[in-house]
């Protein structure tokens, strides 16, 4: 097995990049299952928020379990469940696609530290540097190129095989790894699980996200949301204490001890929040609010996939030359440009500027995940090198978790206002309209439900064509009754007639006119305040991507080169 060891790390890069694809291709074709299905854009969120969650949960405690049953055999067991899982979503109920990401995600806890594992096993230490970047490196690509392929898949194929699309690249990894994989005597480690402190971390994740996610519908000062909170954090404490204090903890507190580690942790977590924050809400935009298809949108976020694998390895290759805190300083600066490029994009002309800013986010992001895996890992071995890795996993899912149930609880609670603003502007114009009442309330029906579902309502808001010979009728009738309709010839009926109807169709062009300047100015407004709420969003986040950079100094100028085992 040893000369073929590049595709013993191409299979496990392969597990890796199914595992990492799925926290985000379900984000561009949210708008597409949530009509397919019939549900709410909330109602999803925990379907994407299921995947996240479960894991970043179960990650470390089945990576254990997979020391204790061998590694090789426990990988293709999760491999077959991630497949199921994949399958049961393609196939899915409203109430089915919550049950299928779960089976998923339980796959791809399996799957992602023995992957890892397994892959960096292959070389010796000192050659393990390339073998982490790759691995590390598709962590991050797959994550980004997440919507892209979501886009395109939902674009020609439909929603569902944003799921079933896993199945063939699935079969590949786990031929490639039933060929290369040794099964009999494998190496294994006497170690035992950590359920408590799985239990802590399950409760401190499930307790932060309902909070966020709830937190516009039930208020951020009710009593439910802050016990959520209080419960979160004497989770988190909980689980430090109890980590520090038992024999076999789930995170080895000694892995805090590497400065190179700390930045790295605390990056991937931010790194991931800040792209996934982007690539979760950048979709529903331009497929909700700009009316593009899922393909169109796919196209305008491809450039973030694209830089992120061109800056990556560029950044694996600087490390060396400037050390870590130059380079994730770098990535850190530069995406909070990209944040503040989106608080003031302008799509109103072209994408040019979008477009711009989605290279920027890549690359910055491509300059933080290429270093990070490498530098996680530091020079530790045994158990240690096996909890460093699924660590940097586990936090990449909980930045995907936190980004989901923020970003998305933010966009809900901006959208809400900005509709009640729109409604607000559209009454007031309509109000202006010399119309009859009736004509007036029904138009304002028509206008808030449009508003409300974010659709287009300009042309049938205008008079029809029914409606204008109707009212033709109407005043014809009216002019003969005035004038005594017995006293009135065929041919004066006829002159008559004809002036009626063109005073009225006079009277509709004006209307008409009238109206659609009116329509054209609450969609512009809608539009505008549409806008805002998406914008608004990374206004609120440019400071605290700034701020992120300062961790940097963590690390240490130059890797120091001591080795720790367990």
């Amino acid at each position: 097995m040893k000369r073929n060891y590049k595709l013993t790390v191409a299979a496990m890069c392969l597990g890796i990049f199914l595992c990492m694809l799925d926290t985000t291709i379900m984000n561009i074709a949210l708008p597409a299952i949530q009509s397919g299905l019939n549900v709410s854009l909330e109602s999803l969120s925990w379907a994407m928020n299921s995947y996240t969650i479960v894991f970043a949960v179960f990650t470390i405690p089945l990576g254990r379990v997979a020391d204790r049953l061998g590694k090789n055999k426990v990988y293709v067991v999760g491999l077959v469940m991630f497949g199921l899982g994949s399958l049961l979503s393609g196939l899915a109920s409203s109430s089915g696609l919550f049950t299928g990401r779960s089976i998923q995600s339980l796959g791809a806890a399996i799957v992602f530290p023995a992957s890892m594992i397994i892959g960096i096993s292959q070389v010796a230490i000192e050659k393990r540097k390339n073998v982490i970047a790759a691995l590390g490196i598709t962590q991050g690509l797959a994550a980004a190129l997440g919507p892209a392929i979501g886009g395109i898949v939902t674009q020609f194929f439909g929603w569902r095989w944003v799921f079933l699309v896993n199945i063939p690249v699935l079969i590949v990894a786990l031929c490639l790894s039933l060929m290369q994989l040794t099964f009999k005597n494998e190496k294994k480690l006497a170690i035992r699980l950590d359920l408590g402190g799985s239990l802590l971390s399950m409760l401190f994740l499930f307790t932060l996200t309902l909070a966020l996610v709830k937190g516009n519908d039930w208020g951020w000062g009710t009593m439910e949301v802050i016990c959520l909170f209080l419960t979160c954090l004497a989770a988190f404490v909980g689980f430090i204490f109890y980590e520090m204090r038992i024999s076999s903890p789930m995170i080895p507190m000694g892995l805090f001890k590497n400065r190179q580690f700390t930045g790295s942790a605390l990056a991937a977590v931010l790194s991931q929040l800040f792209l996934v924050g982007v690539m979760v809400i950048l979709p529903t935009f331009l497929t909700r609010m700009q009316n593009e298809t899922e393909l169109t949108a796919a196209l305008l976020v491809t450039p973030v996939s694209m830089t992120i694998f061109i800056f990556a390895p560029i950044a694996g290759l600087l490390i060396d030359r400037f050390g870590p805190r130059v380079i994730i300083f770098s990535g850190f600066f530069l995406m909070a440009l990209a944040y503040f490029s989106y608080y003031h994009l302008d799509v109103t002309q072209n994408y040019q500027q979008l477009i711009w800013t989605c290279i920027v986010l890549g690359a910055g992001y491509g300059l933080i995940v290429g270093p990070i895996t490498t530098l996680a890992a530091a020079d530790f071995t045994g158990e240690l090198l096996t909890a460093s890795q699924s660590m940097v996993g586990v936090l990449r899912q909980l930045g995907s978790v936190l980004a989901v149930a923020i970003f998305i609880s933010g966009l809900t609670g901006t959208i809400s206002h900005a509709e009640g603003e729109a409604i607000h502007y559209s009454k007031k114009q309509i109000s202006r309209l010399t119309l009859p009442v009736a004509d007036r309330d029904k138009m304002d029906q028509h206008v808030t439900l449009g508003i409300k579902n974010q659709s287009p309502m300009k042309k049938s808001a205008a008079i029809s064509d029914s409606k204008e010979q109707s009212m033709i009728s109407s005043a014809y009738h009216h002019q003969l009754t005035q004038m005594g309709q017995q006293s009135i010839t065929v041919q004066e009926k006829r002159r008559i007639h004809s002036k009626v109807e063109a005073q009225v169709k006079a009277k509709v062009v004006a209307l008409n006119q009238q109206i659609q300047k009116t329509m054209n100015r609450i969609q512009t407004n809608v539009s505008m305040v549409m806008k805002d709420a998406f914008s608004s969003l990374y206004g609120w986040g440019i400071p605290f991507v700034f701020a992120s950079s300062f961790i940097t100094f963590i690390y240490e100028k130059k890797e120091k080169k001591r080795t720790l085992t367990r």
